[in-house]
């Protein structure tokens, strides 16, 4: 893995979370996502926004515990 690159960090058959820079755009998170691991549904993957209950308290972006300036986002399917 490269210091500064994006990465899935879990994925299951309907959610994923990714580890990306805290400046990428939506548009740049889902991209990546659809690209590293294609959801396969007719819209792709969306992200996990604040006020669903999945988030369970936790914000969107959550700042990663192991790299500066990088955050997990959740998507769903």
């Amino acid at each position: 893995m490269l210091e500064n690159a994006a990465e899935v960090t879990m994925s299951g058959p309907l959610d994923m979370q990714v580890c990306v820079p805290e400046s990428w755009t939506d548009g740049e998170i889902l991209f990546f996502a659809e690209r590293e691991h294609p959801c396969g549904t007719e819209n792709g993957w969306s992200i996990r926004k604040k006020g669903s209950r999945f988030l369970a308290g936790v914000g969107e972006r959550v700042p990663c515990e192991e790299r500066e300036r990088f955050v997990h986002v959740m998507l769903d399917a």
